[in-house]
């Protein structure tokens, strides 16, 4: 198969997809999204031929656009652009969760200081401050008392995007020192790691150490109902883990859509990358069997 690498930097992850793809004797098109231009009818050139597109942008513009370009040509993207869309955003990710009764921490949305201000003081403390938009835990403060909260809401409206005027409040998960990051295809698990860190924030991109983690069945369920619930593809779930009296169960705080996945890479015993071609290679199997005519078909 011919695939189509959008990006706006090549990273280990995508090093890593491009040389599972070359070993396989795929062509693989690298497609520089800072390059390239989109028609209203007409794809690029440079898109001529390819099977599928794998949108590996940085940006969150980039991304949604390109991919909902892509798909107004025609052309197979990973992830759909609806997926993109519900994903990139925390508000549409938060909405879409709760919507189909996915276990989702508690989440409010405001759009001054002092309706964010109520919020928190009736979530009480700590809790979490997210920006709408954004990844690696940038921007995002935990608040631990009325008068941070005062300052961190003073210091978001002198700021002039207007995404810093939406106030995402999520209540404050008593985690145990870790989330769980699971790496699935169409909602089926491909690996899984938990990241510990003695921060609050547990991102690998924030240092925190990984360990392999076997998803239990409870686990596996949610996963599947959060990724069919925005839409499917190559998803990153990030889980994290609530103690009850019936053991541990699990809340789901995000859906990414263009996931990393290198630090999983490093830590379970699976080549991850691998493991993606192989689901990449089932679904242009799958499409082309559905688009090709059937034997006998005549008109």
């Amino acid at each position: 198969m011919n695939v189509g690498i959008l990006y706006s930097r090549i990273r280990k992850d995508e090093k890593l997809l491009l040389a599972e793809l070359r070993d396989r004797g795929h062509t693989v098109e690298k497609l520089d999204i800072r390059k390239l231009s989109f028609g209203l009818t007409e794809p690029p050139a440079a898109f001529e031929d390819v099977d599928v597109v794998l949108d590996r942008c940085l940006a969150t513009s980039r991304s949604l656009y390109a991919t909902r370009y892509l798909d107004a040509y025609g052309i197979p993207v990973v992830n759909s652009p609806e997926t993109a869309e519900v994903c990139a955003d925390k508000v549409n990710n938060s909405l879409t969760l709760a919507g189909a009764g996915v276990p989702t921490p508690r989440t409010e949305v405001a759009f001054t200081s002092d309706a964010a201000l109520e919020i928190v003081e009736r979530f009480g403390y700590p809790c979490v401050l997210k920006p709408v938009v954004g990844s690696w835990g940038r921007l995002m403060a935990k608040i631990d008392s009325r008068s941070a909260a005062e300052a961190i809401f003073e210091h978001k409206e002198t700021l002039g995007h207007y995404e810093h005027k939406v106030f995402y409040v999520q209540e404050f998960v008593e985690k145990p020192g870790r989330d769980v990051r699971v790496l699935a295809a169409d909602g089926e698990p491909i690996a899984a790691m938990v990241r510990h860190s003695d921060h609050w924030l547990t991102n690998a991109a924030k240092d925190a150490d990984t360990a392999g983690f076997e998803l239990d069945d409870e686990a596996k369920a949610i996963v599947a109902e959060a990724c069919e619930a925005v839409g499917g593809g190559l998803l990153g779930v990030d889980l994290m883990e609530l103690e009850g009296e019936d053991g541990p169960g699990y809340t789901v705080h995000e859906v990414n859509h263009t996931v990393e996945f290198k630090a999983l890479n490093g830590t379970v015993d699976l080549d991850v990358p691998g493991a993606v071609v192989d689901w990449l290679e089932a679904t242009v199997d799958e499409e082309r069997s559905q688009t090709e005519p059937s034997v006998g078909a005549h008109s």
